[in-house]
């Protein structure tokens, strides 16, 4: 069974930075893409980042590019979310997430961490 665990979020000031880990255990990543999301309240989820295990292709949100850097540790089997110049609309619940290379994000072959809470102060 997959498990996901994230740490690393907490309260940071606009324009300061975090970096978000994903520990992942229970499965066979390297054929896996792993992503993150938020939700703030009264939003939907979001997609962040996102990068192939084998090959590690990224993607981005466009509310993010230039200031996120997803990455992963394959040793460790650990992802990675650093987060630099954050601003008071990353405020948000995230997770992370993964999934089976021939699934897709949304559909049941996700799996899902419990969240971790980012906080920019307006």
């Amino acid at each position: 069974q997959v498990q996901l665990v994230e740490s690393g979020g907490g309260v940071v000031q606009a324009g300061g930075s975090l970096r978000l880990s994903c520990a992942a255990s229970g499965g066979t990543f390297s054929t896996y893409f792993m992503g993150w999301f938020r939700q703030a309240p009264g939003r939907e989820r979001e997609f962040v980042a996102s990068i192939r295990w084998s090959g590690g292709s990224t993607y981005y949100g466009d509310s993010v590019k230039g200031r996120f850097t997803i990455s992963r540790d394959s040793a460790k089997n650990t992802v990675y979310l650093q987060m630099n110049n954050l601003k008071p609309e990353d405020t948000a619940v995230y997770y992370c997430a993964a999934r089976p290379s021939y699934s897709r994000w949304g559909d049941e072959l996700n799996y899902w961490g419990q969240g971790t809470q980012v906080t920019v102060p307006s």
